[in-house]
């Protein structure tokens, strides 16, 4: 484009990419059973994941409003806490502690990234939202509205993220979170088309957070409140649109100012897809182990083998982990592992826990368990290698497996056979197996921060589809506050 052409003031039409998304969440389709289903699954365990996440002292501090007393009536409640304030707030406060510990779902593709994310600006706008209507004398929103902006969240970020791989430009994957989240929470507030395309334009202005705050030497706890720092930033720009405020219509197209030329290497941004519900349908629990999704398999394996080596640590000579490109690019680690976010994030460490103690759970992260010397002593033998087709069979539509084998060799020269995991129990392939474990996870973490009374009703209460979803909002949010 000439210079000229870079000095032209002529308003443009919006980038195609805007006006998709903004058609979607204005005119969604009818939503699969299945989809509505398994978006309630995805409700019950991502907050339950937040309650477990309140049990940690370095989430909690984090937790309340920005300015200590900036509480607000008839705000947005944060389940497992007294809170109420306002929706920019609260989805921080329910983002951040929904992904605190790394076990919600998961979405892997070209990039990766944890779409029930989103549901720290859904429920914290919805609330609101339904306490302002009913105050007002208007209905407030059921939980099926909830649950409708929980595909169509799932369906912006996973979708975008099938062949736009951010990370590759060193940029995180929570920016899909806000521009998901703001798409559907401009559409909750009541936004027109041309207002939310107006929203969706400055999700992507934001640029990106930088990756580094996931990798050596720099991984920290940042990258468990990115996602609520994503979902209060959506809110906030979906209420200033709301305003009035102008459109960015090339954000993504315009030359060497626009997002695909200045953050991501001068690639268009696509949709693989047209939309619909395809992520929420092909998503992926966490359901047996807070660890980094591509090394679930591998910690299915390390248990396994627990058994057969749990006397014979010493004797271990080296562990072969075969295993996809992308776990090698994101948690292949050797070295010191400064603190939790570090080692939950790095497959040998996640391999070694199992393979000493024949389990893996969050509080396998903190310093105590991560000083015993056999962690690192384990890790050293360890070694990475690609298979070529697992890393194809990882970016296949029709499989989508996460597959991870591990060998292990002795002093004496023999070997145990090779256990390998193509499909983690989270997987759609593997749905049925998973459901009952995900509702005993669901159950146990309840325990942990919510009255048995109230345990009691939240759990009869999402084991009906049409019960639920007939629930206002505020009825259900009720039921989480401490």
């Amino acid at each position: 484009m000439s210079a000229h052409d870079l000095r032209d003031a002529t308003r443009p039409d919006p980038d195609s990419v805007l006006v998709a998304i903004a058609d979607y969440v204005g005119r969604p389709p009818a939503f699969s059973a299945e989809a509505l289903s398994t978006a309630r699954y995805c409700l019950m365990d991502t907050l339950g994941c937040g309650l477990q996440a309140l049990t940690y002292p370095a989430c909690t501090k984090l937790m309340g409003p920005v300015v200590p007393g900036a509480t607000m009536a008839l705000g947005a409640r944060v389940p497992g806490t007294s809170y109420e304030l306002d929706p920019v707030a609260a989805a921080f406060n329910i983002g951040c502690m929904i992904r605190w510990l790394d076990f919600n779902d998961t979405w892997l593709a070209a990039e990766w990234g944890h779409p029930s994310d989103n549901l720290g600006a859904i429920l914290a706008v919805a609330d609101w939202l339904s306490r302002r209507n009913v105050s007002e004398g208007r209905p407030p929103l059921t939980m099926r509205t909830v649950l409708e902006g929980m595909i169509m969240a799932h369906e912006i970020q996973g979708v975008l993220a099938l062949e736009n791989a951010f990370n590759r430009a060193g940029l995180d994957h929570v920016l899909l979170v806000r521009v998901a989240s703001t798409a559907v929470v401009a559409r909750l507030l009541g936004a027109t088309r041309e207002e939310t395309i107006s929203a969706v334009s400055h999700a992507f202005a934001d640029g990106g957070a930088l990756r580094t705050y996931r990798h050596a030497p720099n991984t920290g706890s940042r990258k468990s409140w990115a996602a609520g720092d994503a979902t209060s930033r959506a809110v906030l720009l979906a209420l200033r649109i709301l305003r009035g405020e102008m459109s960015v219509p090339t954000v993504l197209s315009a030359k060497t100012w626009g997002f695909q030329d200045a953050l991501n290497r001068g690639k268009p941004i696509t949709l693989a897809r047209p939309l619909g519900s395809y992520v929420m349908e092909n998503v992926l629990f966490k359901i047996s182990f807070p660890a980094e999704f591509h090394a679930q398999t591998a910690v299915e394996c390390a248990m396994k083998l627990h058994p057969q080596v749990q006397g014979r640590l010493d004797k271990i000579k080296n562990i072969t982990i075969r295993t996809h490109e992308s776990a090698i690019r994101i948690i292949d680690k050797k070295g010191p592992l400064a603190n939790p976010a570090d080692r939950d994030h790095c497959i040998q460490y996640m391999v070694a826990v199992p393979l000493i103690f024949g389990r893996l759970t969050a509080a396998d992260y903190e310093d105590g368990i991560a000083a015993d010397p056999r962690i690192d002593a384990l890790r050293a033998k360890m070694v990475c290698v690609e298979d070529a087709q697992f890393s194809k069979d990882y970016l296949d539509p029709d499989k989508r497996s996460i597959a991870n084998g591990l060998t292990i060799e002795f002093e004496d020269g023999t070997r145990l056979p090779e256990v390998v995991v193509e499909y983690p129990i989270g997987h759609r392939r593997r749905r049925q197996e998973g459901i009952p474990l995900l509702v005993e996870k669901f159950r146990h973490n309840l325990a942990l921060k919510i009255a048995p009374k109230n345990a009691a009703r939240i759990l009869h209460l999402c084991e009906d589809q049409a019960r639920l979803e007939a629930t206002p909002v505020p009825e259900f949010v009720s039921l989480f506050v401490v």
